[in-house]
């Protein structure tokens, strides 16, 4: 190997699912939910197996998960059981668990495990426009409706501009050794919503690549209809 491709960042897939889903109310955790005929997570791990561009793909759970094992495909795909009470630490426990197996300079590609959408050209499209930004990036949507803030009682209380305005969405990419730095430093975890805001707070600005609506979070019964919709269409 030439020093050049040593030094060529690999990509990794990291999907947290230690989470239980309580805003589904379906008794279960919800990334094991069926969605198109399979498990809601899978659909989202097939799509980094479908991805020449992914080294591997590691799924973090809970140490007592009883669901995942009978999931994941045989190649291509590690779990780990160090889920935390919170997203953030179920991420900052793997990353502290792959500790010496990825590079500090390899790119880490987390993922919601109730985003199904999610495709292959999204994956090329995010590490291809992100390309050596140093502050990493992520798939998002510009805001087009028009924003309003709620008063008490839920009356309209004022109209939010909307320019430069978007609504995050992943996989969220960053090197190794920043995504852990930014976790690891963040001062009120209760502040981090995704991985780009415990990078922001570092005094870094994230790239912003344009996704998909497709790439829609699962977190209400009512948007299982949309995503089936659109993996009817894929």
């Amino acid at each position: 190997m030439t020093a050049a491709a040593s030094n060529r960042p690999r990509y990794f897939a990291l999907i947290p699912a230690a989470g239980v889903g309580a805003r589904m109310e379906a008794g279960s955790p919800k990334q094991y939910l069926p969605i198109a005929g399979k498990p809601m997570l899978r659909h989202a791990v097939d799509a980094f197996l479908a991805s020449p561009l992914i080294a591997h793909t590691y799924i973090v759970v809970s140490a007592d998960d009883g669901q995942i094992d009978g999931l994941v495909p045989e190649q291509g795909v590690t779990v780990l059981r160090c889920g935390g009470a919170t997203r953030m630490e179920t991420i900052l426990n793997a990353l502290q668990a792959l500790h010496g197996s990825i590079a500090a300079h390899d790119q880490v590609l987390v993922h919601d495990a109730a985003r199904p959408g999610l495709t292959p050209a999204l994956i090329a499209k995010l590490i291809n426009e992100v390309g050596e930004h140093p502050a990493g990036g992520l798939l998002a949507l510009p805001v087009v409706d028009t924003v309003k803030r709620a008063g008490p009682a839920n009356v309209s209380a004022q109209t939010v501009p909307r320019d430069g305005l978007w609504l995050a969405q992943t996989p969220q990419m960053f090197s190794y050794a920043l995504l852990h730095r930014a976790l690891s430093q963040a001062p009120d975890p209760q502040t981090i919503t995704d991985d780009a805001s415990a990078v922001e707070a570092l005094g870094l600005a994230p790239r912003l690549v344009e996704g998909h609506p497709r790439n829609l979070k699962v977190t209400l019964p009512r948007d299982i209809q949309t995503a089936e919709l659109y993996l009817a269409h894929s």
